[in-house]
C-alpha cells in the first residue's frame, strides 16, 4: 500500500534550480510552441517538481514492504512502512518476546528506519488502536499549487529567471521565454521594412501585429511563433525600442523618441551630495515622505493608493515631467524589462489625451510641458495623479481655478547674478502649496545661476539668507528651502535636511523652522 506523500517544511524556500529542471522547461516549451512568461514557467516547474519528488518517494519504497499493524507477526528481515511516522520505511533487525503481564504475550521488534535511527515497536498485539488499516491522510499544503504560488511563488520565480537567463537555448522578449531553436528567420529586409512602417507612424509606437501585416513573413506557421521571432529580431536591432507596458508589446524607433526620454533633462540631473541619512530627524523623514521626490530612497508604497496630489517643484515644471516617487510609482505603467514605457495621460477635466513616457531608470514621467503651459502652472502648483479607467492610461488633473491675482513669493535675478525673493502680486490659475510656491517670471533668467557651480553649503546659505528677508523673524521652513534651492540646482530633500541638522550656521527654532546664524555664516 502506498502512503501519503509530503515534502520537507523548508522544501520550497531552499529549492535550487538544477540543469535537469531547465532541460524539462526546454522540453515543455518545445511541446507547447508558445512563448511563456516566467510565471507560467514557474507553475510548470512546481508541478514537475512535485511529480518528480512523488515518483522518487514511490521508487524508494520497497514494493514488498508491509504496512505495520501491531496485531500482525513479523520476522527479522521484513520491510515495513509506518503510517505513524509520515510513512517512513524500515527493516526488522531483531525480534524478542515482550514482558508485560497486563498485555499477555507479544513481540518486541527492533527496526532500523530509513533515517538510520533504530526504534522499538510492539507486534503480535491483538488489541491496539493502530490495528485498523490506516486511512491515507490528506496531502499537506506544500503540495497545493495555489498555496505554493502564494507563499513562495516570487522567490521561486526569481531563482528560475536567474537560472533560465544563463541558458543559451532560451531567449526572452517582453517578459516571455521561448527556445531559440524554434525561431523563424527574420532577415535584414524584414527589419528595414519594419523601420519604414514605424517611420511613417511618426514616432507613434505600434504593436507587433501591425508590423507583421506589412512584412512578408512565412505563412502556415504558428502566428505566436512568428510574432515572437519578429519581436526578438527587433529587440536585437538598436534601431528599435520596445516601449509597451507590462503585458503589451509596442515598438518605436529610438531616433523618433523625445530627447528627454532618451536622456535625462538637465533640470533633473542630480550630482551626488555626500550625506548621512542618520542625521535626519523623525520630522525630517516624515516631511521627506510627503514631498514625492523621485530621488528619495524610500521603499515603494505597498498600499493600494488610487490618487496622489503632487506639489510641483521647478525642475519638473521646467522639464515637463512628473516624479515617480515612492507614493506615485504604483500609479504609472511599468514593464517587464524596457527602461522606457509609452502610455497616455488623460486630463481629468477636459479628457485631453497626452502622449507620455515613463522613464523607469531615472524615475520620472515625461510629456507635460505643453500641458503645464496651457494651465499656467507655477512651482508649488498642485497636480493630482490617479489611476486611469483603462490599462495604459493615467489621469492627471490640475487644481485649476478662475485666474486671480495674489501675493506670491517671486524670484528675480539681481544685478550681482544671484537670486532675490520678493512678495509680488501675480496671476494665479491653480491651487498651490503655500510653502513651495515661487513665481518665476522668466525661466531662462535662472539658467546662468543653474550653470554656476558654487558649493552646496554656500548655495543653501545664500538662498536661506534671501528667503529669511521676507519673514520678520527671519525663520525659514525646511520645505521652503527645499523648493527654493531646486530653482537653481537639483537637490533631493535628504542632503539638504542633513545639512540643516548638522551645520551650526543653521539654528533650529522648532517645527522644522530654521534661522541663519549670521555670525557663524
Amino acid at each position: 500500500m502506498a502512503g501519503a506523500f509530503s515534502l520537507p517544511n523548508d522544501y520550497w524556500t531552499s529549492v535550487q534550480i538544477t540543469p535537469q529542471d531547465i532541460e524539462n522547461l526546454h522540453t515543455y516549451l518545445f511541446e507547447r510552441e508558445t512563448p511563456l512568461t516566467a510565471h507560467d514557467l514557474t507553475v510548470a516547474f512546481i508541478e514537475a517538481r512535485i511529480q518528480r519528488e512523488r515518483a522518487a518517494a514511490e521508487s524508494k519504497r520497497n514494493t514488498h514492504a508491509k504496512v505495520f499493524l501491531p496485531k500482525e507477526q513479523y520476522q527479522v528481515g521484513d520491510d515495513l512502512i509506518f503510517s505513524a511516522f509520515e510513512w517512513t520505511t524500515g527493516k526488522v533487525m531483531d525480534k524478542r518476546a515482550g514482558v508485560n503481564p497486563a498485555l499477555g504475550e507479544f513481540d518486541v521488534l527492533t527496526v532500523a528506519l530509513e533515517s538510520g535511527e533504530h526504534r522499538l515497536f510492539a507486534a503480535n498485539l491483538p488489541s491496539h488502536r493502530l490495528n485498523e488499516s490506516p486511512i491515507t491522510p490528506p496531502e499537506d499544503e506544500a503540495l497545493d499549487l495555489d498555496f505554493i504560488l502564494g507563499e513562495y511563488g516570487a522567490v521561486i520565480e526569481n531563482k528560475l529567471e536567474t537560472a533560465i537567463a544563463s541558458s543559451e537555448g532560451l531567449v526572452r522578449i517582453a517578459g516571455r521565454w521561448f527556445p531559440r531553436a524554434l525561431l523563424i528567420d527574420v532577415n535584414q529586409g524584414h527589419l528595414n521594412l519594419a523601420e519604414a512602417v514605424l517611420d511613417m507612424a511618426g514616432g507613434e509606437p505600434l504593436p507587433t501585429e501591425s508590423l507583421m501585416k506589412d512584412l512578408e513573413l512565412p505563412s502556415g506557421v504558428n502566428p505566436r511563433l512568428i510574432e515572437f521571432s519578429l519581436n526578438l529580431a527587433l529587440q536585437e536591432d538598436n534601431r528599435f525600442d520596445e516601449v509597451g507596458p507590462a503585458g503589451q508589446v509596442l515598438w518605436c524607433l529610438r531616433r523618433l523618441e523625445p530627447d528627454y526620454v532618451r536622456e535625462v533633462p538637465p533640470q533633473l540631473r542630480y550630482h551626488e551630495i555626500e550625506h548621512d541619512r542618520a542625521d535626519l530627524t523623525d520630522g525630517m523623514l516624515a516631511l521627506e515622505s510627503q514631498l514625492d521626490d523621485e530621488l528619495s530612497p524610500l521603499k515603494p508604497n505597498e498600499e493600494n493608493i488610487s490618487a496622489v496630489t503632487i506639489s510641483l517643484i521647478y525642475p519638473h515644471l521646467r522639464a515637463g515631467t512628473l516624479p515617480m516617487s515612492a507614493r506615485t510609482r504604483r500609479l504609472f505603467p511599468t514593464a517587464y524589462e524596457s527602461p522606457r514605457v509609452r502610455f497616455t495621460l488623460v486630463d481629468g477635466k477636459t479628457k485631453q489625451r497626452i502622449p507620455a513616457w515613463v522613464v523607469r531608470d531615472h524615475g520620472y514621467v515625461y510629456g507635460l510641458r505643453e500641458w503645464y503651459k496651457a494651465h499656467q502652472l507655477i512651482p508649488g502648483s498642485l497636480v493630482q495623479v490617479r489611476r486611469g479607467e483603462k490599462p495604459g492610461e493615467v489621469i492627471v488633473e490640475a487644481r485649476t481655478q478662475r485666474s486671480s491675482k495674489d501675493w506670491i513669493r517671486t524670484v528675480m535675478v539681481g544685478t550681482d547674478g544671484g537670486m532675490v525673493f520678493a512678495m509680488l502680486k501675480q496671476p494665479i490659475t491653480a491651487e498651490f502649496n503655500d510653502r513651495m510656491t515661487i513665481f518665476v517670471p522668466d525661466f531662462k533668467a535662472l539658467d546662468p545661476i543653474w550653470e554656476k557651480r558654487q558649493s552646496f553649503e554656500e548655495l543653501a546659505i545664500s538662498v536661506m539668507r534671501e528667503l529669511s528677508k521676507s519673514n520678520p523673524q527671519g525663520h525659514v521652513h525646511a520645505q521652503e528651502l527645499y523648493a527654493a534651492v531646486n530653482l537653481v540646482r537639483r537637490v533631493p530633500p535628504a542632503p539638504l535636511f542633513a545639512l540643516l541638522a548638522t551645520r551650526p550656521v543653521f539654528k533650529h527654532v522648532g517645527d522644522l523652522h530654521f534661522r541663519l546664524d549670521e555670525d557663524a555664516a
